[in-house]
């Protein structure tokens, strides 16, 4: 029994450290200011991605041939959905609250289990149903309190549209991860987005480039191999524990959220709190339903 709390407790220790990971690229746009616009920030970030893994390919004595894919298209659509879903989340924390953004783009836990229902043929029972209403409750909550739904603020209710809307992205192509994590390794996967997010940023990020000095782009390249040393934590984490173990660890990016807001004077209402405890809450009850298959192990990065 000590031994299995060990091993859970290190798992959540490195979920943990992957959701303080992501949600620090996530506000970089915040970081930024007006310094960089969020196309050349994710651009940067894809560049140093893939520096990072072409390093790693090379030590490994790997040909880079030997992570090639049948499935490129399923690859492409991935990189899209990733791309996608990371440009609304850096824009919406930019433009608005971090704690805000972060409670609403934790609705893709939401969309996750709808088409998982859909496209899956998952039943979902009483007690996800109450994750659910949970969640959604709480991102209403926000959102009425801020004012959103009362005097529809478009400074308000775009950013909220982006954060939602990457919510949505990113589940979507945790539907394809899933897919295609039965087929290929992580590193080919890792290579792929990385490879197609950099091809469809590059004019996006040469239209909008700001000039910067050397340092500040050596800073957000740097992101790169960060984010993709949170990927390794995630798969470390979820390899070794339950997904009821680590799962509700997920909704730690709102206590990062809240301090990321709380360095840039950004004090949450009681209205906010509260639909983030909601929020929070349903996650939880989410994570703790004992799943009706049994977990398919993790393969290894390499």
């Amino acid at each position: 029994m000590q031994k299995k709390w060990a091993t859970n407790a290190e798992a959540i220790v490195w979920v943990l450290l992957s959701t303080g990971i992501f949600s620090l690229i996530f506000a970089s746009g915040k970081f930024a200011g007006d310094t960089a616009s969020v196309v050349q920030i994710n651009f940067l970030r894809m560049i140093g991605g893939f520096i990072a893994l072409m390093a790693i390919v090379i030590f490994s004595g790997a040909r880079l041939g030997s992570y090639r894919s049948s499935r490129s298209i399923a690859h492409f659509m991935r990189a899209v959905l990733g791309v996608g879903g990371a440009v609304l989340a850096v824009q919406a924390q930019t433009d608005m609250p971090t704690v805000d953004a972060t409670a609403m783009g934790l609705l893709y836990v939401v969309f996750v289990l709808i088409l998982g229902m859909a496209v899956f043929h998952e039943r979902i029972g009483r007690k996800q149903w109450s994750g659910i209403l949970l969640c959604c409750a709480g991102a209403v909550g926000i959102m009425v309190s801020r004012g959103a739904f009362q005097h529809f603020d478009p400074a308000y209710v775009l950013p909220a549209s982006f954060a939602i809307g990457g919510a949505a992205l990113f589940a979507v192509e945790g539907l394809l991860i899933k897919h295609l994590a039965v087929h290929d390794r992580p590193m080919v996967l890792l290579v792929h987005v990385n490879v197609f997010g950099m091809l469809m940023l590059a004019i996006p990020a040469w239209i909008w480039w700001e000039p910067l000095p050397l340092k500040d782009s050596l800073l957000y390249m740097a992101l790169g191999p960060v984010g993709v040393f949170a990927q390794y934590c995630t798969i470390r984490g979820y390899g070794m524990a339950d997904i009821s173990i680590v799962g509700p660890v997920d909704y730690s990016w709102l206590i990062f959220a809240a301090l990321i807001g709380w360095y840039f004077g950004e004090i949450p209402t009681w209205g906010v709190a509260a639909g983030a405890a909601l929020i929070a809450v349903g996650g939880i009850v989410l994570a703790t339903v004992k799943p009706a298959r049994e977990k398919q192990p993790v393969l290894e990065l390499q």
